[in-house]
């Protein structure tokens, strides 16, 4: 079972006031890469501060609220940045924007800008709790006098620029409110994962199986029993047993693992038999899915 270790790191940080970053035209941003892959330890936090000189903002939509614009904007230049890295283009995500803008307004309350408040849920559970499904999530976070700035500084840092780049992010949400005089930000990067049923997830993986020449049982009862337990084989309802049995858990339906391919190809198999159920001991609230094969 994979589990996901968060580690958290901190630089040399300052905290400056608002009025000294507005005099100093200054970005202070956090950057933290939280994330869930297969087989993976999650990557590390990196917090930095840096100064730039100042962009002014445009305004794009003027029947738009100011704070809309500026979301917009951020959002534009990033997807600008990543077409020019050779990645896909980021897809709007209103959940991501709404768990964005729930903690937006807490660092706007807070002054002092982290990923994190003392009695506030963590990135994974606003992004769960704003109804959000992925499979991997990253924030970053900064105060700044101008989208474009903020946009500057984030690339400049290797950190940040890895969030906004990453091929592997396809949604992001963001806010940003102007208070003090100068913006809270805040961007939130995730993996989509659809949201399926147990005969969704058992047909994804039975049309997978298919192209082995195994043929699919239609009855998912014995293979979602054993789906639920973590070792053994539950009674079979017809008297026969398995050959072999995997029991996995992932957020990408779109690959078999490995040792499953192996032994369909290996031709001793002829039927398979596929469960879902619910997923076990995830940490945080990445969108996971469990199944179990049997193969006969």
């Amino acid at each position: 079972m994979r589990t996901q270790r968060i580690q958290r790191l901190t630089l040399g940080i300052r905290v400056y006031s608002c009025m000294e970053l507005f005099a100093r035209r200054c970005v202070l941003s956090l950057a933290s890469p939280i994330q869930k892959k297969p087989w993976r330890p999650s990557l590390v936090p990196v917090a930095l501060i840096a100064c730039a000189c100042s962009v002014p903002l445009v305004a794009q939509n003027q029947s738009a609220p100011a704070s809309q614009i500026a979301a917009e904007q951020i959002f534009a230049y990033a997807n600008q940045s990543r077409a020019e890295a050779g990645a896909v283009r980021l897809q709007w995500d209103p959940a991501l924007a709404a768990a964005a803008l729930y903690h937006c307004r807490r660092m706007a309350l807070e002054g002092p800008i982290a990923h994190r408040y003392p009695g506030e849920p963590d990135l994974t559970e606003r992004a769960s709790q704003a109804g959000a499904h992925f499979g991997l999530i990253e924030e970053n976070v900064a105060i700044g006098p101008s989208p474009a700035m903020i946009h500057d500084e984030w690339m400049r840092s290797p950190g940040h620029r890895s969030n906004l780049l990453n091929p592997d992010v396809d949604r992001i949400g963001v806010a940003v409110i102007a208070s003090r005089g100068v913006l809270y930000a805040v961007a939130d990067y995730a993996r989509d994962v659809p949201a399926l049923t147990a005969p969704q997830v058992e047909a994804r993986i039975a049309d997978l199986i298919r192209v082995s020449g195994i043929a699919i049982l239609s009855s998912p009862a014995t293979a979602r029993a054993a789906c639920a337990t973590t070792s053994g084989m539950p009674r079979s309802q017809t008297g026969s047993q398995p050959g072999f049995i995997m029991r996995w858990q992932d957020s990408d339906l779109a690959r078999l693992p490995q040792p499953l391919v192996d032994r369909l190809t290996s031709g001793n198999y002829r039927q398979a038999a596929i469960g879902s159920c619910p997923a076990q001991a995830v940490e945080g609230s990445f969108t996971t899915y469990r199944v179990a094969v049997l193969l006969y």
